[in-house]
């Protein structure tokens, strides 16, 4: 039995992957991140509305203050999309669109892309993580692959779901929003 999946790595599945790495390869990390940006962000507002002995004035200070508070801000709301724009930015040409297959007897699956043929094996996966439309392969805190669950041909999701943890050994991680 043979599992085909075709996705394109464009800004939508690229941000959905930097998602998956985010809230599972880098979790910790991420808490730690967010908790200090709030932090900053807090704090900047904070200290520009305390009143000095010349009352409450806005001046070049406060209000580049308040533009790092912005930029923070954005940053923490948006670091998925901002994530997958530098991802995509780093794609090699050609490798935008890959056709992975899965072959059910084999200790590796393929990923073709216009540039090459490559072949990985499961057990190199550390996590695997799925959305409403994708799967996600985390191999490293810097590195995944993506597979569009609409372009799987081969077998059900289900079924593929069963025969990756099979394989693997590892649960497929629910990853929402």
């Amino acid at each position: 039995m043979q599992f085909t999946f075709e996705t394109n790595y464009n800004q939508k599945t690229l941000s959905v992957m930097a998602k998956c790495i985010r809230k599972i390869a880098r979790k910790a990390k991420s808490k730690r991140s967010h908790l200090f940006g709030w932090i900053v962000v807090a704090l900047a507002l904070f200290l520009s509305f305390v009143s000095g002995e010349e009352g409450f004035v806005i001046d070049g200070k406060k209000i580049l203050t308040w533009m790092v508070a912005a930029i923070i801000v954005i940053t923490l709301f948006f670091e998925d999309y901002i994530n997958g724009y530098f991802a995509k930015k780093r794609l090699l040409k050609g490798t935008e669109k890959a056709v992975s297959v899965f072959d059910t007897a084999a200790d590796t699956f393929t990923s073709e892309t216009a540039v090459g043929k490559s072949e990985f094996a499961y057990d190199r996966i550390m996590h695997i993580a799925e959305t409403d439309d994708y799967f996600v392969f985390i191999f490293s805190e810097n590195h995944a692959q993506i597979y569009d669950k609409k372009s799987c041909t081969g077998g059900s999701i289900e079924e593929f779901k069963r025969f990756l943890s099979e394989k693997t050994g590892k649960p497929v991680m629910t990853v929402k929003g």
